[in-house]
């Protein structure tokens, strides 16, 4: 009996997928996901609610297991001793949106939902807490380093937002335009080094 709904769900996410994809969220039709799927819709409707109930089933595992390996990261560099994050931020950062890519790369589809269609959904804004929690965790940093900007005011957490919300959309667009993971990968390794780069103006700024 297991196996048999194991099934069930492999097709109708499966169907659901491509009519999510082609159509994105609002428009696309609970009738054609249960007539690709070989089901009704009330059976759709029995297991999952409603069209953003399937929705949900098929990203919100995907998102969740995100955010957990991401604030993993930003967690393990608040328990880096002060006097060391200078040092390591790079490596950490660099580390951090490598396990990023790799998690995107297992779960491509999904992102693609997220990013194409979601709208309509709560998923619509699903980098957010993403970005907060990296805006955090900069500006932290920035204080613990004594970053003059900062400290002086000229640099605050609503720069921050907008250079990281810029950061993550560009890191996003390898979902969009559909890359081959080694693409990617070089694309995310010039972003890195551009986006670092970019950041000294802020932490040096008597160099610019």
């Amino acid at each position: 009996m297991a196996k048999q709904i194991e099934g069930v769900y492999e097709k109708l996410f499966q169907c659901a997928k491509k009519e999510f994809l082609e159509k994105g969220f609002k428009d696309a039709s609970l009738r054609v996901i249960a007539q690709e799927a070989g089901t009704s819709t009330g059976s759709i409707y029995t297991r999952f609610n409603d069209k953003e109930g399937l929705f949900d089933a098929i990203v919100n595992p995907v998102v969740e297991e995100m955010k957990e390996r991401f604030f993993t990261v930003l967690d393990n560099f608040e328990q880096v001793d002060d006097s060391r994050k200078e040092e390591l931020m790079p490596e950490y950062s660099c580390r951090g949106m490598q396990e990023l890519l790799d998690f995107i790369y297992e779960h491509f589809d999904e992102f693609r939902l997220l990013l194409d269609a979601s709208y309509g959904t709560r998923f619509q804004n699903f980098m957010d807490a993403l970005i907060e929690s990296e805006v955090s965790s900069t500006y932290r940093y920035m204080k613990v380093i004594g970053c003059e900007s900062v400290t002086s005011g000229t640099v605050t957490e609503e720069f921050i937002h907008i250079v990281t919300s810029a950061y993550f959309t560009g890191m996003f667009e390898v979902v969009r335009h559909n890359m081959p993971k080694p693409d990617a990968e070089h694309y995310i390794g010039l972003l890195v080094k551009y986006h670092m780069a970019g950041f000294d103006t802020i932490f040096f700024p008597d160099k610019y």
